[in-house]
């Protein structure tokens, strides 16, 4: 159907609702889904988060999904035909499911390491940031379903982050933040979702940015909705150009939108306009009118293992290499030792409202066994405990005490302590336990199966009147009142409460956890158990003597849901738990040491020049084992290269306030946020934005660089290349910016384009790196309009922002 068919049958559709109609359109029927309308064919549309993963409309552990690695392990990848791939299989898993709209991506910016969440946002570049999320973009949109870019905008730290009011300038709005969202827009995203924050004194949700800026100049035609909860009055989004506020069915919207219309505060043109939006949506899904049915994508349902294994890989970075102590040839190994807690209980995605639960997983341990199996030993020594309180109980440590089957007996009491419901379930933590009419007490129960006696920790995580008993004994029974509103704490992340006590036998003994259900504090519980730590000593000495015996030492080492998750903000950048030391000990012990990093973001690495290899593995998904397998055994080379630069130390890193100040987040770095803002401090960090090795060596023969260039219009930068290893190879070429004068202020250099190109070994390739004219423009806050400043530039290729090959000037004509 054409534009304007499509527009005259929305407009009649319109015509034909009510104002009552109309208002209850605009906010969601569930938590999960969008109201639906029998008089003019309109069916319920189904959201769910989508980041790593389509995890649908409910946190149940056996409904499981994909889960991709994190968002930044995507951004590490500079390869858009992996990531389009990604976002279809995206979409095969979202119709899988039921689901229309795809929560993702998630378009803020590394401004600091410090950013809690930094494991689900793509870069520190905005133009890298806005090329991976378009890519994903259209492998989601291609298969019919919708794919919502978020949190528009500013929303790049956790601290405070419901109420943090922003302050940053129109240019550095316009050049940094705004810049993936309209890269977004560009590529056809059909959702925006506005976040929890405000910028510049007006909360997001209100914010005259939708309209002016994304609707009015960008000529987005999609849907802007709320992010869960974001929406605090009806009369000022209402007048705004926000479209959807979601969860439903209660809201603001909900209940004063209409009034705020009768009374003249709220035009009913905004209204329809709203209603408009949400139509064009449910027509592009298919839930307008009898559409056929989405088809699923075949090739990506068959090869969702070998794709996500691939992914990893081609993800890894590889930033330290010394003496080609990688690969390692598996011939020529009798011994391996695998070190570390993060080798055998591998932290495989971000901690929040986008977790997914998979169908199964590969630890880095699986897949080294599997990898060397029929021809070296791997001995495993976990070493120093990370100190972490204890996990929630899962199948593999406890039963049913009521049927037998691993995991545990979830119960639904009334309050006199009647069973109303009981039903078997595969993990200690229930985030959305049953709902049954009466229910007074949620109750988890397992048989626990301790594989040590000693002082045990044990945990009861939720809100409100919790107790937890060992057998007839009763560990702890109190009232945790709910003091916060944060969503993912009170659904997803509810403190866990621990008490230690002691196991003398290894005879299986009851365990059960109750939290009574108060309005207004969700119904999560966990029921979590810990053995007790090694000595920390001990398990070093273990480890450097597993590392002493062996031809080569694997070590893995990373960051913990406790210090990596949405709602909070870093403290630090340490690995915490004894890790740096364990490294030291194993490195002193075998020259042949590899460290992979299971983190998804930055983290201090301070032996990093006494160890053979260093691996950032991020959070890689499911298929951790396989992938990283493949990279440390030469199967596949490390495809990846920096999205973000690495800091030596926390106290280098130019750019780390995410704390607000009475409320208020000042942006004061302005336009010089990642290898902007260390290039201008004079700074050298540990790893520069772009850096990565592979397993080939290249040279850079030949720069075709043109020698001018006019204002609004992309230009193309031809580089020729030659693998000068022995084994084929990719290489991502990556071209940078510089005015030197500038009559306004600029980073000392930018980024302004990447091509990859691969070849067999003595080969020779050309890289054509296509510099869009958004690269040469700047935001002119007096005219209020994009200006070109003429002049000679400075045009650099090279390998990373700190590794240049080639220089050249290039004369810029033309203008404004």
């Amino acid at each position: 159907m054409n534009g304007d068919a499509d527009g005259d049958l929305t407009d009649r559709l319109v015509g034909k609702l009510s104002l009552a109609q109309k208002v209850r359109l605009l906010t969601g029927a569930t938590t999960w889904r969008t109201a639906a309308e029998p008089d003019i064919g309109l069916r319920q549309m189904v959201c769910s988060d989508g980041p790593a993963g389509v995890r649908g409309e409910s946190w149940d552990e056996r409904r499981t999904s994909a889960l991709l690695p994190s968002a930044s392990a995507l951004g590490a990848l500079w390869d858009e035909e992996l990531l389009t791939e990604l976002g279809t299989l995206l979409a095969a898993e979202a119709v899988r499911k039921g689901v229309d709209v795809v929560l993702a991506p998630t378009l803020n910016l590394h401004r600091s390491p410090l950013g809690g969440r930094h494991f689900e946002c793509f870069s520190e570049d905005p133009e890298l940031a806005g090329r991976t999320g378009a890519a994903l973009i259209r492998g989601i949109q291609a298969q019919g379903v919708a794919a919502a870019a978020k949190h528009f905008v500013a929303n790049d730290s956790e601290t405070e982050r419901l109420t943090v009011d922003v302050r940053v300038s129109q240019r550095v709005l316009r050049e940094v933040y705004l810049a993936p969202f309209e890269r977004a827009v560009e590529a056809g995203v059909w959702l925006v979702m506005a976040g929890y924050n405000s910028v510049n004194g007006t909360t997001m949700t209100a914010s005259r940015l939708l309209g002016e800026v994304l609707k009015d100049e960008w000529g987005f035609d999609g849907v802007a909705v709320s992010d869960w909860a974001a929406v605090r009055s009806a009369q000022e989004p209402g007048r705004a150009a926000l479209d959807l506020a979601m969860p439903g069915p209660d809201s603001p919207w909900a209940r004063s939108l209409a009034d705020a219309v009768t009374g003249g505060r709220v035009p009913e043109r905004c209204v329809d306009d709203k209603v408009r939006r949400l139509l064009r949506l449910a027509r592009r899904v298919g839930a307008l009118g009898p559409l056929p049915p989405r088809r699923t994508p075949a090739a990506c349902a068959r090869g969702t293992r070998a794709l996500l294994r691939r992914t990893v890989a081609a993800g890894c970075v590889l930033v330290r290499n010394s003496e080609g102590v990688l690969p390692l040839d598996p011939a020529a190994l009798s011994t391996v030792a695998v070190l570390g807690a993060h080798a055998a209980t591998p932290r495989l995605q971000g901690g929040g409202s986008a977790g997914v639960h998979p169908p199964g997983s590969v630890t880095p341990l699986d897949g080294i066994r599997t990898g060397l199996r029929g021809r070296a030993r791997v001995v495993h020594v976990p070493g120093p405990s990370l100190g972490l309180p204890p996990a929630p109980v899962e199948a593999d440590v406890c039963t049913d005490p009521r049927s037998g089957t691993p995991g545990v007996l979830v119960r639904l009491l009334d309050r006199h302590g009647r069973e109303l419901h009981a039903e078997h379930r595969l993990s200690g933590r229930q985030l959305e336990p049953p709902v049954v009419p009466g229910a007074h007490t949620v109750e988890i129960s397992a048989l626990l199966r301790p594989r040590c006696t000693g002082e045990w920790s044990f945990g009861v995580g939720g809100f409100g009147r919790l107790s937890l008993s060992l057998g007839e004994q009763v560990l702890l029974n109190g009232d945790f009142p709910c003091r916060t509103d944060d969503p993912a704490a009170v659904h997803v992340t509810p403190p866990v409460h621990t008490v230690r006590a002691f196991l003398t036998s290894r005879r299986p003994v009851r365990l059960t956890a109750g939290r009574e259900l108060v309005a207004g504090t969700g119904r999560a519980v966990v029921l979590a158990a810990a053995p007790p730590e090694e000595d920390p000593e001990a398990a070093l000495a273990a480890a450097a003597g597993a590392a002493r015996q062996a031809d080569a030492a694997v070590v893995f080492v990373g960051t913990t849901e406790h210090s990596e998750t949405e709602g909070h903000d870093r403290t630090g950048l340490s690995l915490g738990g004894r890790q740096d030391d364990l490294v030291r000990a194993v490195a002193a012990a075998n020259p042949r040491t590899v460290v992979v990093v299971n983190s998804g973001g930055p983290v201090e690495l301070p032996w990093r020049e006494q160890v053979g290899a260093l691996l950032l593995a991020w959070f890689p998904g499911q298929e951790a084992g396989g992938g990283v397998c493949d990279v440390l055994f030469g199967r596949s080379e490390p495809g990846g290269r920096l999205p973000t630069t690495w800091p030596a130390s926390l106290a280098d890193a130019p750019v780390t306030d995410t704390r607000p100040a009475g409320g208020r987040l000042e942006y004061a770095e302005g336009l010089h946020i990642g290898h902007r803002a260390w290039l201008r401090s004079g700074r050298l960090p540990a790893y520069w934005f772009g850096h990565g090795l592979g397993y080939t060596t290249w040279d850079y023969e030949a720069v075709d660089a043109p020698a001018r260039a006019t204002a609004g219009r992309a230009f193309t930068v031809r580089v020729g290349l030659r693998n000068t290893g022995r084994r084929t190879g990719r290489e991502v070429v990556q071209v940078y910016l510089a005015l030197p004068g500038s009559a306004v202020e600029r980073p000392e250099r930018w980024f302004a384009g990447y091509a990859e190109v691969r070849a067999e070994a003595g080969g020779a390739v050309t890289a054509d790196v296509v510099v869009p004219a958004r690269a040469l423009r700047y935001w002119s806050e007096a005219d209020r309009a994009w200006r070109t400043e003429p002049g000679t530039y400075r045009l650099m290729v090279g390998r990373s922002a700190g590794d240049l090959r080639w220089e050249g000037p290039l004369t810029v004509t033309g203008g404004p």
